[in-house]
């Protein structure tokens, strides 16, 4: 009978189930299993939602993002960004780079960022002969480029869910995530040169001038920096800051959002809020009734067979989390993978400050990854391609980032010297 239930569930998966119906499925066969009471399942939810401090900040930071991306502030930023950046070769591509990430950063979600910007980047890119795979390429894969930078949802729930600290997370992921970026860049002045693609002249007053118009836009990361890491305010109060922040110079300043826009935007990000929290929810469900079963300790006992260091471990883990966030969104992921992974990673040595990084990475190249990864679909319907083009345009920047993630996994410091040095909390 449990059988027939189990495959009927992966059956409704397979079909397209919503994901928090089949978390809930399995956790409630699951706890019928060992006899373990319902109830149970809903208070262990429950108190882990309501003594979390943490959760409010999600909806206000994703608010604060969709504010921003509904405002021309992607005008403002890549314009700045074009001033400064635009004389290398390579250098608007760099700037598309650099926009994605930021935006991607506050909004937490890869898909946002390439339907934003995307109408904005993609003309200007062919406008100044970047070749067209290329710009769709790196377009693609830069969707989800900012998941690493504060203040990211993404590294916020792997804090919650992995009970480590939010503050080490954000200041680890920094030097990876400008990592990414450098590596990404380097590959696009390469192209850039055997492209002879426009190059912008070094102009002071155009850089004073772009400067000027997205001050505004440009305070807000030294203000998230300031405010966490110099011990002025908690993350909660930080997430309350920037959404009044946003309010004001989008509204008020620019007046680019109206009061009638408002309940659209409240709408749009609350939908994806929503989204997260009833599969953080179920996902919650199923984790209490694997630590209850010892799940993870089963596993771990069958990988410590199969893997006899800590480095062929962080191996298989980088294959195994490629295809997981291949096939999965990056929330699902880190609700349902984390708590199986982390007493294992934990056991061969890895700091789980570090196994968040690699974590989150790994989710973040599977994005763009064939061939299911989300931003390939996302980016097939924004620029209207088939879907194999896009497979293909975007081998070259996977090749790219996981280089980059190899350097990240077999080299802990580039996650734990910021933290380590700064000695954060």
């Amino acid at each position: 009978m449990f059988t027939a239930v189990i495959v009927l569930i992966c059956v409704m998966a397979a079909l397209g189930a919503p994901i928090f119906i089949v978390l809930s499925a399995f956790a409630m066969v699951g706890f019928y299993m060992t006899d373990i009471p319902f109830a149970a399942l809903v208070v262990d939810t429950y108190n882990k939602f309501a003594n979390n401090p943490i959760l409010y900040t999600i909806p206000l930071f994703t608010f604060a993002g969709f504010i921003l991306a509904e405002s021309r502030a992607a005008v403002r930023i890549v314009n700045f960004s074009r001033a400064v950046l635009g004389w290398l070769p390579g250098g608007f591509a760099i700037v598309a780079l650099s926009a994605c990430a930021f935006f991607t950063a506050f909004t937490g979600a890869s898909g946002v960022t390439i339907i934003a910007l995307g109408g904005l980047l993609y003309p200007a890119m062919i406008k100044e002969k970047y070749p067209d795979k290329f710009s769709l390429g790196l377009l693609t894969t830069s969707g989800s480029l900012g998941l690493l930078f504060p203040p990211s949802l993404p590294v916020i729930i792997f804090g919650v869910i992995a009970e480590t600290s939010i503050n080490k997370l954000f200041a680890a992921g920094l030097i990876p995530g400008m990592l990414l970026i450098f590596l990404l860049s380097i590959y696009s002045i390469v192209v850039g040169v055997k492209s002879d693609v426009v190059r912008e002249k070094v102009s002071l007053r155009q850089i004073i001038a772009a400067t000027w118009a997205a001050k505004w836009e440009l305070f807000i990361p030294f203000i998230v920096a300031l405010g966490i890491y110099g011990g002025y305010v908690t993350l909660g109060e930080m997430a309350t800051l920037i959404v009044v922040y946003t309010l004001i110079v989008e509204m008020v300043i620019h007046r680019e959002i109206t009061l009638r826009h408002l309940p659209l935007i409240m709408n749009q990000s609350m939908v994806l809020v929503g989204g997260i929290l009833i599969i953080l929810g179920s996902a919650l469900a199923l984790t209490n009734y694997m630590i209850d079963d010892q799940v993870p300790m089963v596993i771990l006992e069958a990988m410590q067979d199969l893997f006899t260091s800590k480095w062929v471990f962080l191996i298989g883990l980088n294959l195994f989390l490629l295809i997981v966030g291949c096939l999965m969104d990056i929330y699902s992921a880190l609700l349902v993978v984390v708590p199986l992974i982390l007493p294992i990673a934990v056991s061969y040595g890895v700091d789980p400050i570090h196994l968040g990084v690699i974590f989150l990475t790994n989710l973040e190249i599977g994005y763009s990854t064939p061939p299911v990864g989300m931003n390939l679909f996302i980016s097939c319907f924004r620029f209207k391609r088939p879907i194999f083009a896009l497979y293909s345009a975007s081998v070259p920047f996977l090749v790219v980032l996981l280089f980059a993630l190899m350097l990240i996994t077999y080299i802990p410091q580039l996650s734990l010297w910021l933290v380590t040095t700064l000695g954060i909390q």
